[in-house]
C-alpha cells in the first residue's frame, strides 16, 4: 500500500502535532505534580489568574495600552518565574540529576535495619523525656552545603550518641543533624525555614525549620517536641505531627530499606510516581495530628 505525497505529507504533520502536545502535556503535568501542595502552587496560579483576567479585560474594552505592554511582558515574565520559583527550579533539578542513593541494601540491608530501629527507639526516648530533636537523614539529594554549617561527627548512629547531642545545653543540642546511610556525619546543623505561609502558625521553629529542608531536599527528617513529646515527620514540604511508634517504623523502613532493594532489583521508573511515593501520599494527604 502506498500513500500519495499530498496525503503522506499531511500524516507526517498530523502525527508530528500529536507527538508535540503529547510531550507539552507530559512536561506540563510533571510541572504541576511537582508544586502541587507548595508556596510555588499558589504563586503560579495567581500569577495565571492576573493574566488571563488582565489580559481579557484589556481586549474586552480595547485598553490598548495594557494589551501593548502585556504582549512585551513574556519575556521579563520568564526571568520573574525563574527568581520567584528558584526553590522549587533547584530542587526539580536535583532530583533529575540524582545519584542512586548511598544506602544501597546490597552493601548492608541488616545494617539499614539497624539504623531505622536506632532512629525510632533514640526518637522516643528523646520524646519521652521533653528532649528536643532535629533529625535530618539523607537520601538521593546530597546535603554536604548544610552539614558544613554544622560540626562535623562521622561515627556510627547510636542511641547514646543521638541522646547525648540533643540533652539541654549541650554544645550541638540547638540543631539538627544529618544521618548518612549509618553514619552520623554532622551536629549543631543549620536548616532553612520553611516559607509557607499555609502551615500551622503554632510551629515552632524546629517544626520550621524539618519542613525547610524537606523543601529543599528529598531528605527525610524526624522532629521531637521538647514542649509536648510530639513526634512529626516531614517529607517534601509535607508534615505529620502526632507519629506513633510503629507508624514512624513503617515509614523509615519504606525509606531506607524497601525503596532500595527495589531501586537495585530495577523496578523503580526514572520519572512518575513509585509504590513508596503513592504510600507516602496517602498518609501524607492532609493527616495532621495536634501536638
Amino acid at each position: 500500500m502506498t500513500f500519495s505525497t499530498p496525503h503522506f505529507t499531511e500524516l507526517r504533520e498530523y502525527a508530528k502535532t500529536v507527538v508535540e502536545v503529547g510531550i507539552l502535556t507530559f512536561l506540563i503535568y510533571q510541572a504541576l505534580r511537582f508544586v502541587r501542595g507548595t508556596r510555588a502552587a499558589m504563586v503560579l496560579a495567581g500569577l495565571v489568574i492576573t493574566l488571563v483576567v488582565t489580559s481579557t479585560l484589556a481586549q474586552m474594552l480595547g485598553l490598548e495600552v495594557i494589551d501593548w505592554i502585556l504582549t512585551r511582558l513574556w519575556a521579563l515574565l520568564a526571568l520573574s518565574l525563574l527568581i520567584i520559583f528558584q526553590p522549587e527550579i533547584r530542587r526539580a533539578f536535583a532530583e533529575l540529576g540524582r545519584q542512586q542513593s548511598r544506602l544501597h541494601l546490597g552493601r548492608g540491608g541488616k545494617r539499614n535495619t539497624d539504623v531505622v530501629d536506632t532512629l525510632v527507639d533514640a526518637t522516643y526516648y528523646l520524646a519521652s523525656h521533653r528532649i528536643g530533636a532535629l533529625i535530618a537523614i539523607e537520601r538521593t539529594i546530597g546535603m554536604r552545603s548544610y552539614t558544613e554549617t554544622g560540626t562535623y561527627i562521622n561515627a556510627p548512629v547510636s542511641s547514646k550518641l543521638l541522646s547525648t547531642i540533643f540533652f539541654p545545653n549541650t554544645p550541638l543540642h540547638d540543631g539538627g543533624v544529618i544521618i548518612r546511610g549509618d553514619t552520623l556525619v554532622a551536629a549543631g546543623c543549620i536548616f532553612p525555614l520553611t516559607q509557607n505561609t499555609e502551615q500551622n502558625r503554632s510551629l515552632g521553629t524546629r517544626h520550621r525549620a524539618g519542613l525547610g529542608i524537606s523543601e529543599e531536599t528529598d531528605a527525610v527528617v524526624i522532629i521531637a517536641s521538647e514542649e509536648s513529646g510530639a513526634v512529626s515527620v516531614a517529607y517534601k514540604g509535607h508534615l505529620i505531627r502526632g507519629v506513633e511508634r510503629e507508624r514512624l517504623r513503617r515509614h523509615l523502613t519504606n525509606w531506607l530499606v524497601k525503596r532500595e532493594m527495589r531501586q537495585e532489583r530495577g523496578k523503580l521508573p526514572l520519572l512518575g510516581l513509585d509504590e513508596t511515593a503513592i504510600d507516602l501520599e496517602d498518609d501524607f494527604g492532609g493527616e495532621e495530628g495536634e501536638e
